[in-house]
């Protein structure tokens, strides 16, 4: 009996050395699904590693300070003249300090009262342009004495790296939203034009500088200089409003009296 079984076991050895593809077979499966196990492990772990560092660069972009890409001046107000009952101007410089072309965009929180002159525009690297700001001062109540010279409209100024050659569109803040800085959001403070002060001296320059700025963008657009859009619908439109505004007030002054 123990004759006859190793008989059939020489007997299985020689046809298995008689086909030796079956072991190259085997060895081939085994590899490859090595092979599987290793690439799908190693993928497993490049998504990994990926979404940590995406997930530790947006921690670390939130809590750097932003990185600004214009130059204000004035840096945290903007200076009115207090003349209650009429529309005062103010002016504030804005400089493209960064090595790209930049897009600014003006916003407010009283944007019945408020317009800006350009609202928005690109300025090429270096560049540099001065924009109006103009605001209805409105009368205090009983015409009493304005103590408090600060008011609680603000004014936000969005900066934006743009290629050169885009025009400038307000939809291209809301399109890259996350790539938008806030440069600044700026604080309305009334200047007395009864006490003469450096702020308002420095206020008239600005303004004077405004005016030749202003009267330079009603001439035909040329391809220089900041690209602005859709200005004089908004000017037409806050003039409008503004002449009711005043005619509605010497109706009820005249009523009164």
């Amino acid at each position: 009996m123990a004759i006859a079984d190793r008989q059939q076991r020489s007997s299985e050895k020689k046809v298995f050395s008689l086909c030796p593809f079956w072991q190259t077979s085997a060895k081939m499966n085994n590899s490859s699904s090595t092979q599987n196990l290793n690439h799908n492990g190693n993928r497993h772990t490049e998504t990994v590693t990926a979404k940590r560092s995406k997930t530790v660069y947006s921690i670390a972009r939130s809590l750097l300070p932003p990185r600004r890409r214009l130059r204000l001046d004035p840096t945290n107000n903007l200076y009115f003249p207090y003349e209650p009952g009429t529309q005062a101007r103010s002016a504030i410089r804005l400089k493209n300090t960064s090595k790209s072309h930049v897009a600014f965009k003006f916003q407010t929180t009283a944007p019945k009262s408020c317009f800006m002159s350009p609202p928005g525009g690109i300025l090429a690297p270096g560049e540099s342009i001065i924009a109006t700001v103009f605001k209805f001062v409105e009368r205090p109540e009983n015409d009493e004495v304005q103590v408090d010279l600060k008011s609680r409209d603000k004014f936000k100024i969005m900066s934006l790296k743009v290629t050169v050659g885009v025009d400038y569109l307000p939809e291209l803040f809301d399109e890259q939203r996350d790539q938008v800085t806030i440069e600044r959001i700026l604080r309305v403070v009334f200047l007395d034009v009864v006490r003469p002060s450096p702020a308002l001296e420095k206020l008239r320059r600005q303004l004077a500088e405004a005016e030749v700025a202003l009267e330079a963008r009603k001439k035909p657009p040329s391809d220089t200089g900041p690209r602005v859009v859709g200005e004089g619908l908004v000017i037409d439109e806050w003039k409008e409003r503004r002449e009711k505004y005043l005619a509605r007030q010497q109706v009820e002054a005249v009523d009164s009296t």
